[in-house]
């Protein structure tokens, strides 16, 4: 058996994005822990169980080093990465199937995927570093019409560039992680790296998220988990689904994240806001569902749904642990008119984000986890981060969903080279999604990763930055 042959039949449950003249695959490893670890099965909590069956896709890119071979690198992270999965031992189990609809992880020490892999480009080909189906190339894809038991938790990539750089590209399954626990993640095998010792140990027990409380009086909604809104004369989203998406990254300076941010407050009405002036994510998330709706052209009848994660880590009571490590962001939505949204100031918008985000209290989280627990099937809940996809709660035209990483450890990760030249989420999933990440010179700037219809993206684009 060849090396190509060996390598196919090694990684069939991948599916290959590597062009032949960008990305050539040159060697895969199954990372496991260099220690025992406990085995067996893992609970999953009902808000785990929520999130899209799919991998959460990040790209660091690390600038060009006359001392570092990719040998080098290769070895220190593979190295590193299997003391780091000693620690963070869920990540090298697999998923399985129980009743009910529902998962719970097999730790069984299979291990990361971990791929090396040459690239004819060079850093400066990436350009603003736009998720595309460029950068998409240096993350490994999952064929997930796979069984569920054989997909790694954990995908890894390195990628060397003709110039002498490279990329570290990571696929984290969204089930076990939401980005505050990766970006814990990522920091701590960072710092085994460097051949520190770790520093914060996750909190893996998940039970901690049994909340069960028969005497609660429920406060959910559950109109944040009904299907979006449709398009006014369609019995479906089949056609929207298949319209052909484009991604651009937006950037925003201080000064105009500031502007927004004062316009939102120019007629916030205190009563109903609790006195807080609107914040920079809530203005700005304001203006792109103001701006989507604009360049959409809906009828002003036209129901529009906006969905946004909440970290309820704190909001708790008591908090959950600081290292807990588990998805702990409740997706909260709230609906209003197109033309409401349009017609009205910016407050409008930023008003309604503001109640649903307020509205995520310790009762509330209770009793949301009581109304999932009591679900027959939660697999009708999930979302698909797969462009194209026929699977799954599309959150399209006439909506958007907006996800704040303005907060998340994004950046800073050092292997022992220096530190990320740039970080970007490795792809943007369907139409009307957005990433607010912060600026990556920590000037108080915003960059957005953002996916609309082709036909809508000129008219948003002008939206977007004369409307400020």
């Amino acid at each position: 058996m060849n090396v190509t042959q060996a390598l196919n039949n090694q990684n069939s449950l991948l599916l290959s994005f590597f062009s032949p003249t960008m990305v050539t695959l040159k060697a895969s490893y199954m990372v496991k822990p260099t220690k025992e670890t406990p085995t067996g099965l893992m609970y999953l909590s009902e808000f785990d169980q929520l999130v899209a069956i799919t991998h959460a896709p990040t790209v660091y890119f690390y600038q060009p080093s006359g001392e570092l071979t990719l040998n080098s690198v290769i070895h220190t992270l593979k190295d590193s990465l299997s003391k780091a999965l000693i620690i963070f031992y869920p990540l090298a189990g697999r998923l399985q199937w129980i009743a009910r609809g529902r998962l719970q992880i097999n730790c069984n020490s299979m291990g990361a995927q971990f791929f090396e892999a040459e690239s004819e480009a060079k850093i400066d080909d990436f350009g603003d570093f736009c998720p595309s189906s460029k950068i998409r190339a240096l993350i490994p894809s999952v064929d997930y019409d796979r069984p569920i038991h054989e997909l790694p938790l954990l995908l890894v990539q390195v990628t060397k560039f003709s110039c002498g750089g490279f990329s570290l590209g990571l696929g984290i399954s969204h089930i076990l992680a939401d980005g505050e626990c990766a970006g814990h993640f990522i920091s701590e095998w960072a710092r085994i790296a460097r051949g520190k010792k770790p520093e914060n140990f996750p909190f893996l027990d998940r039970t901690i998220l049994q909340l069960e409380d028969p005497l609660l009086k429920t406060s959910f909604d559950i109109s944040d988990f009904n299907p979006p809104p449709l398009l006014i004369g369609h019995s479906n989203n089949t056609e929207e689904r298949n319209k052909k998406t484009v991604v651009v990254m937006l950037k925003l300076s201080k000064e105009q994240i500031n502007k927004l941010k004062n316009k939102a407050n120019e007629y916030r009405n205190s009563e109903t806001s609790t006195n807080r002036a609107f914040t920079r994510y809530e203005s700005v998330t304001a203006h792109l569902w103001k701006c989507a709706c604009k360049a959409r052209q809906h009828e002003s009848k036209q129901l529009t749904k906006i969905r946004i994660p909440v970290n309820f880590r704190s909001r708790l009571q008591p908090p959950l642990p600081k290292w807990y490590f588990g998805c702990a962001a409740l997706p909260v939505a709230t609906t209003t008119t197109s033309g409401d949204i349009v017609s009205k100031p910016l407050s409008y918008a930023a008003e309604k984000l503001r109640e649903v985000i307020e509205n995520v209290t310790d009762e509330y989280i209770r009793s949301c986890f009581v109304f999932l627990k009591n679900e027959p099937d939660l697999s009708k809940f999930r979302y698909f981060h797969i462009v194209g996809s026929s699977q799954g709660v599309f959150q399209g035209n006439p909506n958007i969903s907006v996800t704040d990483w303005t907060r998340l450890p994004l950046y800073g990760a050092d292997f022992g080279w220096g530190k990320e030249i740039y970080m970007v989420p490795g792809a943007i999933g369907f139409d009307g999604k957005a990433f607010i990440l912060p600026g990556r010179d920590e000037d108080s700037s915003f960059l957005i990763p953002w996916r609309l219809q082709e036909t809508h993206m000129d008219a948003f684009k002008k939206f977007f930055y004369d409307d400020i």
